[in-house]
């Protein structure tokens, strides 16, 4: 048998023994023999290693996430300066054309040039809102604002705007419901928000002609919302950390896919402010699957909540913020 305990010798120092005890014959009678190894500084090294290893693992942490950091600031650079460039030379072809007595009543030109201007200040309207969303979920200053509402209608209704954005692009939305009406409490812009930033993902890694699947479906007194795609996929060895704040997925990627790498992180702290979880499956070159997981609750004596003026923009508009760093070849 074996123990470890602690005794005080006689000069006050305080030993850390291990006692071993068995049964022995000792002049032809039972016994008991005891021993008592001092592993005082065997305990120590090990005290030691452990808080080495403690140290080491906290280092390679912080040194993992200040790599990350600066490669998030190095990529919000180029996220700011690539629609500022298109903005500057965008505006400068106008001011030439608008200079030049033969070209300054090409319209057709003028409006591709304001509209590439316009696409691009919704891209750095994005890239401002999820700033901001990250700074204030640091502050812990997003509150939910719960409303009554049809989450199937809500969520049908985001569909049919994204897919009636994206079908000049070839890209077919499917939406399919198990229930037709169910009322719980959420925040609807923020659910708004999710979807919005799950569908642009769907859409930016399955490319044109792709085909995306958003179903809606309740287990066990929950509600799930699955969007899933076809698209590249996510190794499996990154989907531990799809949902940490500043990483990419893949940077080796074209141009159509380009991000800051905050939007999952910001998705998966939105949902978790409604009590529920996200969850991915996925395969590389097989496609991803998203899954919503919400509470069903109600607040009592609330009507329904109208989804028609949410925020600053229109719906269009709001979809076209949301997708501003997705490219289509075939779409301004």
């Amino acid at each position: 048998m074996r123990e470890e305990k602690l005794i005080r010798v006689c000069d006050g120092k305080v030993l850390e023994l291990e006692t071993i005890r068995m049964l022995i014959e000792f002049n032809g009678k039972k016994a008991t023999l005891i021993v008592n190894i001092d592993i005082s500084e065997k305990k120590k090294m090990e005290e030691i290693n452990r808080k080495m290893e403690e140290s080491t693992k906290l280092l390679n942490e912080a040194l993992e996430y200040d790599r990350l950091k600066t490669e998030f600031f190095a990529n919000i650079s180029h996220e700011l300066r690539t629609p500022i460039n298109v903005i500057l030379s965008a505006l400068q072809m106008c001011a030439f054309m608008l200079n030049n007595e033969k070209m300054k009543n090409d319209t057709d030109s003028l409006n591709k040039y304001f509209e590439m201007m316009r696409i691009n200040c919704f891209r750095l309207i994005r890239l401002v809102n999820n700033l901001l969303d990250i700074s204030r979920l640091d502050t812990g200053s997003v509150s939910v604002e719960y409303k009554n509402c049809d989450i199937v209608k809500v969520i049908e209704d985001i569909v049919t705007s994204v897919a009636e954005y994206v079908k000049d692009a070839g890209i077919e939305i499917v939406f399919d419901t198990e229930i037709e009406e169910k009322v719980i409490s959420v925040d609807p812009e923020k659910i708004e928000r999710i979807m919005l930033n799950l569908l642009s993902n769907a859409v930016k890694f399955s490319g044109t002609n792709g085909r995306i699947f958003v179903s809606l479906y309740e287990r066990n007194k929950k509600l799930f919302v699955s969007v899933k795609d076809w698209g590249v996929g996510i190794p499996e060895e990154k989907l531990t950390y799809i949902f940490d704040r500043f990483v990419q997925v893949d940077k080796s990627l074209s141009r159509s896919s380009e991000g800051s790498g905050i939007g999952l992180s910001i998705v998966k702290s939105l949902i978790e402010l409604h009590g529920g979880n996200i969850y991915v499956n996925s395969k590389i070159n097989v496609g991803s699957e998203f899954i919503i997981e919400l509470p069903i609750r109600k607040l009592p004596k609330r009507k329904l909540s109208s989804r028609k003026h949410f925020g600053d923009y229109s719906n269009l508009d709001r979809v076209k913020i949301e997708f501003s760093d997705v490219y289509f070849h075939n779409m301004i």
